[in-house]
């Protein structure tokens, strides 16, 4: 018999980290958790929720089970519309909870929930990452958009870390991204290639130390970067005091540098910096989850 309540714990998310826009992802030790319950007299879901579920019930289960009332309330430390992939929290967390209600009816797979969710965030950055844990690199699978994405993922080892400034201004992704040029230099193309390649090369074979100077970025943070006041200069404190390199957290507002021995020295410069321009907000240090998204016991 199908379970009435289950709960489901996502971790956050980050995506680009600087050159590797709408490909390169990675799971992060903060979580949301979503409880579903079961109840005819529910509520109409509405927004994202609502969304979401419409969405499992006729793409996912094509219509075989008829779509029921739940309640949803969803818990947890990740910040909205900071670019640490909420959005993809509240979505996977509805997704897999339904999944579970109706897991002993008609089962679904994994690849067949990620595929959905992929669908509704329209990119896999941070689908990938928060559903399976660790680092991913994606790609469409081919120059037929319908053929979708395919992705490689990645543990990643405790020792490197992620100082992140989490600013109390939120930004809008869809904002985000109309400030964005329809083209830019072949030079700079080339440099974003390059330095992607060489990031997704250094989380799959774990050398962490050649990430140094590979998180420069010409396709979006430049354009960005007039949304955060005193981004260049708290990116450029937080290489100063020994950072292997810093980026825009997706679409923003949050800014991460990473490190492997040197979390203070970087919390307390970007801290220094942001008070600077006034920017009002708080340092927070995280390590890679590598666990993923999963329904939790009772």
């Amino acid at each position: 018999m199908s379970c009435s309540k289950v709960q489901v714990r996502v971790p956050a998310s980050t995506s680009n980290l600087g050159p590797g826009f709408d490909c390169l992802g990675l799971a992060l030790r903060l979580y949301n958790t979503t409880t579903l319950t079961r109840n005819e007299s529910a509520k109409p879901a509405e927004g994202m929720i609502a969304e979401t579920a419409n969405a499992f019930f006729q793409r996912a289960l094509g219509g075989k089970i008829k779509p029921f009332g739940f309640e949803v309330t969803i818990d947890g430390e990740i910040p909205i519309s900071r670019g640490l992939g909420s959005s993809v929290t509240v979505r996977l967390g509805v997704l897999m909870g339904l999944a579970e209600l109706v897991r002993d009816t008609l089962p679904l797979t994994r690849e067949q929930i990620l595929h959905l969710l992929i669908e509704l965030e329209g990119h896999p950055d941070n689908a990938v990452p928060s559903f399976l844990g660790g680092f991913a690199v994606c790609a469409h699978a081919s120059d037929d958009p319908a053929d979708g994405f395919v992705y490689t993922r990645v543990e990643v080892k405790p020792e490197i870390q992620f100082v992140t400034l989490v600013p109390e201004l939120r930004l809008s992704t869809e904002a985000a991204r109309g400030l964005l040029p329809k083209e830019i230099a072949f030079r700079h193309a080339v440099e974003n290639a390059q330095r992607t390649a060489r990031i997704a090369a250094a989380f799959c074979t774990g050398d962490y130390a050649s990430l140094s100077g590979m998180f420069f970025d010409h396709l979006h943070q430049p354009y960005r970067q007039v949304l955060i006041p005193g981004f260049a200069d708290i990116l450029a404190a937080a290489r100063e005091a020994g950072a292997l390199g810093s980026f825009l957290s997706g679409a923003g507002s949050c800014l991460m540098a990473v490190t492997l021995d040197r979390t203070e020295a970087i919390s307390a410069a970007m801290r220094e910096a942001a008070q600077k321009y006034r920017l009002p907000g708080r340092v927070i240090v995280l390590q890679a989850d590598n666990e993923g998204a999963r329904v939790l016991e009772e």
